[in-house]
Parts: C-alpha cells; structure tokens; sequence
C-alpha cells in the first residue's frame, strides 16, 4: 500500500472513491463531483494534505483534511469494503495527522466503535454529542412574524466545522423574528437549517416552523445535544436520527525555528 496527495487525482476520481469508501456505512453516503467540488470549497479541504491509498492501481482508501490557520478538520475517511480491516484508515489518519495544524476536530457516529477506538488512540478526546434530525410532518404556521432578511451568517462561535460562517457558501436565506434568526438553505423539496440563534423555546419555534413550510422536510445537521432547537424539534414530532461524538486533538505547536 502506498499513499499520495489527494491532489494527484480528479474531482470525480475522488467522488467516486469517497463514496465507495462509505459504502455499506451507517447511514447512506453518496457524493458526485458537483457535491464534492462544494465541499472542497465551502469547507477548504486542502488537497495537497489529504491523503488516498492505493493497493497497486487499486484505489482504497481517503482521507480529507481541511485547513483553516491553526485549526483543521478531518473532512471524511473512508475505506472501500475490499479493503477493511488492513489498517488502511490507520495509515491514511496518520500521514493527513503529519499536515495538520495544532487543532483537529473530527465527527463520528456513536455506534461505530471502531472508528472511536482509532482516534482515541490517536488522541482525539470526546468533545461533545451532536444530533442529527429530521421533521417531515405538518407543522403549524408559527404564532408570530417571521421575515426574511439580508443573507448573511449569524456569527455564531463554536459550531462544527460545516456550519461555520465559512462554510455555507452562498444559495441561502436569512429567517428573523423577534428573539432569534436562522440562516436555512432549501434545495428542492429539503430544508437544511445550517444555523439557528433563538433566545428561547418561542423564538426557536417560530423559525423552525417557517423553515419546516418552506419545503416538504426540513433537517437539522450537527445540532449540539441540550441545544434549544433539539428541544423545539422534539415537541414538533421530529425525528433524532443519529447521534455524533465531536472530537479534538490538539497538539504543539511545531517548532520552525
């Protein structure tokens, strides 16, 4: 097994062997070249530091890292079934390890124990549990106002990595009512609500209910466990599909001198 940057490889190259290494996963995992190409930019993933695996011409393994300053995040690893038990993950894990900055967060579902087991042994420690839902039922109109505005991020601090302000890219609304604001992106009949800041259970109902009548579903990635808009989905009938431990490894800074 030899490994090379994830740059020497297409775009579609790289989608197809993304989504052949989450293949029979936890939850369904497909990504084309268009989704990649968005996740690359929108999460700078850096693909000179990412990592892919190769078993003579065989294409077994990735691992994305993205990089913002000190900070970076472990944007996918996945190994093809074929190859599972090899110690393939491992190897990928360390060489993107070698190139990253001080600070890696990670996201894994809690069910795979594995995979824990891995980045525990690396370093990472738990940092928290985020929840992944879903709300496909009716919904009542919310009780009060809620208006559009500006399109721009709440700047929010401390949210996983794919909903930070720099990481929505563009194509998304602005949702306002007295007491919160939510930043949702709706793609055909999907609402994703990429960030949320309520002031109470009230405010948070208000614009989960609005983003719930823009589409015919509506999902909520990432959500940090005890957040209010896990409380507020909950009592509207939606639906806890997963949970995630966030974990970090935070190491030295390298000496350059």
């Amino acid at each position: 097994m030899r490994l090379v940057a994830a740059s020497d490889l297409t775009v579609a190259e790289l989608a197809e062997l993304f989504t052949a290494g989450y293949q029979g996963y936890f939850v369904p995992v497909r990504v084309d070249e268009a989704a990649l190409d968005f996740m690359i930019d929108a999460w700078d993933i850096d693909l000179a530091r990412s990592r892919v695996a190769l078993d003579g011409d065989d294409r077994v393994g990735i691992a994305n890292l993205a990089v913002r300053g000190d900070r970076s995040w472990i944007g996918g690893i996945g190994v093809v079934p074929a190859a599972r038990g090899r110690g393939v993950g491992r190897a990928l894990m360390e060489a993107v390890l070698a190139e990253a900055p001080p600070i890696v967060t990670l996201e894994v579902i809690e069910q795979n124990e594995p995979a824990i087991a891995l980045y525990r042994s690396l370093g990472f420690e738990h940092a928290r549990f985020l929840e992944v839902w879903s709300l496909a039922g009716d919904v009542a109109p919310p009780d009060a106002e809620v208006g559009t505005a500006e399109p721009r991020p709440l700047g929010q601090e401390g949210l996983p990595w794919q909903r930070q302000d720099r990481s929505l890219g563009g194509g998304f609304e602005r949702l306002e009512t007295e007491g919160g604001a939510a930043i949702v992106r709706v793609t055909g009949p999907r609402v994703s609500v990429l960030q949320l800041r309520a002031d109470g259970e009230a405010s948070a109902r208000r614009l989960l209910q609005a983003a719930r009548g823009r589409g015919e579903s509506l999902h909520y990635v990432n959500v940090p466990e005890g957040d209010v808009a896990s409380v507020v989905l909950s009592v509207l009938g939606g639906t806890l599909e997963l949970r995630q431990h966030e974990m970090i490894r935070t190491t030295a800074l390298r000496n350059t001198a």
